[in-house]
């Protein structure tokens, strides 16, 4: 894969199970344990899966006319298994998007259920991963 195609955040422990998250673009988000208001892992996780079909449904759906209410709940079930490991299960993404009366909204609810599942079914980078079970590695480096 070229150079285009590699994703990365890097992160650093500003206290103990507090680290700020950094992008190529400047971005920053702290992420925490839950002690706090900051996200933990999980809620991020939850949060990539419904933005990623967000982004995907919001730029089909608002060519045609922009939402008069756009908003998700996501939701999962965590499992601590000694076994498998910790985990999260029966994943679900809850759309409510409104649009307004006339034609160009006739045309955005029309093409709304064809773009979540579009967005489900191939487009949606996160959710695609996490539905197909992709490995992932960690290297500890000195």
């Amino acid at each position: 894969m070229g150079d285009d195609n590699h994703r990365y955040v890097q992160f650093e422990r500003t206290a103990n199970s507090k680290y700020e998250v950094r992008n190529v673009r400047g971005g920053s988000i702290s992420v925490g344990s839950g002690a706090d208001t900051d996200f933990t892992p999980v809620e991020l996780l939850l949060a990539a899966i419904g933005t990623c079909s967000a982004i995907d449904v919001d730029i089909v759906t608002s060519r045609r006319a922009e939402p008069t209410e756009f908003r998700a709940t996501v939701s999962g079930d965590k499992v601590r298994d000694t076994e498998q490991g910790n985990r999260l299960e029966n994943l679900a993404v809850e759309f409510t998007i409104h649009f307004p009366e006339g034609e160009d909204g006739d045309k955005a609810r029309e093409a709304l259920p064809r773009a979540v599942k579009m967005s489900h079914d191939r487009l949606c980078t996160v959710s695609r991963t996490v539905e197909l079970g992709t490995p992932v590695t960690t290297t500890l480096f000195d």
